[in-house]
């Protein structure tokens, strides 16, 4: 462990006693004029590493002012996301300066490099730091905390997202329920943000050291041992018992984590759809979209809804399919059918006419026009329609849904080119409630899950720390019986 100790970028924190149940609720609301100061700080930092990039591919040196702002940038973040979200770990506001407070309860520092090597610098902020990256990318969840690509725009960034937010989220909710932070959960956060505060250190070419696979875990780099007599040994099973956050606890927490994360799915989808199906749907029950059509051709179709080889329950479970249409101009009258898709398409045959493919903003953005003349017979005539409806104003088709692929087709009565329409599709989709509240209860199930494997692995690293020991004149666990 020499070597963490000497590792050049220093990590620490202190975890204040007495947090507030109920602040970190709006500390990212308290934390916006730092947000805004920092997005400026970024922009400079990204510039001065592109000089600080050349300055070392030519004398093997880091400018030692762009360096001391650098860090100070770092330090900066980290105390504010310390304060926030990628750790909570303090309620007194972070201040607005680059350089170290020693009072207060977050602190950075790099040892200032007297040479790097010019030929790292071409590779290991991209190359050699692609394994930290990913491994950090699950920390971080969308991407590093600072995430610096040299290019065109000098992009940087730093979140606290993925399995870092949700421990974080983890202790908030434990705080406000009992008034304390999870030391365990503590202690696994800050290795991790010691973890990403390396490999960022690493990536702006800060320094030469490769960051270490390890967890250093807790708020300090250099852990002291208690002064005091030496521990009692355990027998029986305490002593068998693994100590600290070992690598099956720290799975645990990732496995658990993982799960916690994947079950925001089907719980968001799941409140999504037992919401529409409460609030969306209209005086008759169905949910609809609607939007704007035109063409300058003798009919629009859409592509084949397709239900070919489904089970009989898909019918039961949309319901009713209804399609409402009515001309852009009041005196023009339309025909509407909906028949299944291949006897529309024999319909079509020699017809020009367009294919709807994508609806965006409720209107038609991408049609297939093929080509043709005019209908040969009337619509109404055709005799294929499972529904239809023809006249001026607005027409309504309704049907049950049935296996198989169908289409519907709008074309102005009387077979003239140039069709506009304003059209609403809706569904009764009457299984709705009982998918929505399945999705919620998987998503609850998979949330339990992974809040039990992160509360296991966390209550067994607090039972047995790693290399904690009673307080002088303490009995231990064994010599308590």
């Amino acid at each position: 462990m020499a070597d963490a100790k000497t590792y050049p970028v220093r990590v620490e924190a202190e975890l204040d006693p007495g947090l507030s149940r109920w602040l970190w609720l709006v500390k990212w609301l308290l934390a916006i004029p730092h947000y805004l100061v920092l997005s400026l700080l970024w922009l400079a930092f990204g510039v001065l590493t592109v000089v600080a990039f050349f300055a070392i591919l030519v004398t093997g040196r880091y400018p030692r002012g762009i360096f001391d702002f650098n860090v100070g940038v770092l330090r900066w973040a980290w105390r504010v996301h310390y304060y926030a979200y990628a750790g909570l770990g303090t309620d007194r506001y972070p201040p607005f300066t680059l350089a170290e407070v020693p009072d207060y309860p977050a602190h950075l520092d790099i040892d200032y490099p007297t040479r790097l090597s010019r030929g790292l610098v071409l590779v290991k902020w991209w190359l050699l730091a692609i394994p930290h990256y990913i491994v950090v990318g699950l920390f971080a969840g969308g991407g590093l905390w600072l995430l610096w690509w040299p290019g065109d725009n000098d992009d940087t960034t730093w979140a606290g997202g993925g399995l870092i937010g949700i421990l974080v989220l983890v202790a908030g909710v434990v705080l406000l329920f009992t008034g304390s932070y999870p030391r365990p959960v503590y202690d696994f956060v800050l290795g991790m943000d010691r973890w990403v505060v390396r490999v960022a250190a690493y990536a702006a070419l800060m320094i030469d050291e490769y960051p270490p696979f390890r967890l250093d875990l807790g708020g300090s780099e250099q852990p002291s041992r208690p002064e005091g007599p030496a521990p009692v040994p355990q027998s029986g099973a305490a002593a068998a018992r693994p100590r600290g956050w070992t690598p099956g606890r720290i799975t645990a927490v990732v496995v658990g984590a993982l799960l916690a994360l994947v079950a925001m799915g089907p719980i968001t989808g799941g409140i999504a759809m037992l919401w529409a199906d409460r609030t969306q749907r209209d005086a008759d029950g169905f949910l609809t979209a609607s939007g704007t059509f035109d063409t300058g051709t003798y009919a629009l179709a859409t592509e084949a809804a397709r239900f070919a080889g489904a089970p009989e329950w898909v019918g039961s479970a949309l319901g009713d399919v209804r399609i409402r249409a009515v001309s852009t101009d009041p005196g023009e009258a339309i025909f509407v059918g909906i028949a299944p898709s291949d006897e529309a398409a024999r319909y079509l045959a020699g017809t020009e006419y367009a294919t709807v493919r994508e609806v965006n903003d409720g209107r038609s953005t991408a049609m297939t026009v093929h080509s043709g003349s005019a209908p040969a017979t009337p619509p109404a005539t055709a005799g294929i329609w499972t529904a239809q409806s023809s006249g001026t104003g607005i027409q309504t088709v309704r049907t049950p849904v049935d296996v198989g692929d169908w289409s519907v087709v709008v074309l102005n009565a009387d077979r003239s080119r140039g069709v506009s329409v304003r059209a609403e599709a809706g569904a009764t989709v009457p299984a709705l409630p009982w998918v929505g509240g399945g999705a919620l209860a998987l998503g609850v199930v998979l949330l339990g899950a992974g809040g039990l494997l992160v509360g296991r692995a966390a209550h067994l690293a607090a039972q047995h720390p790693r290399g904690s020991e009673p307080p002088a004149g303490e009995p231990t666990r064994a010599q308590q019986g």
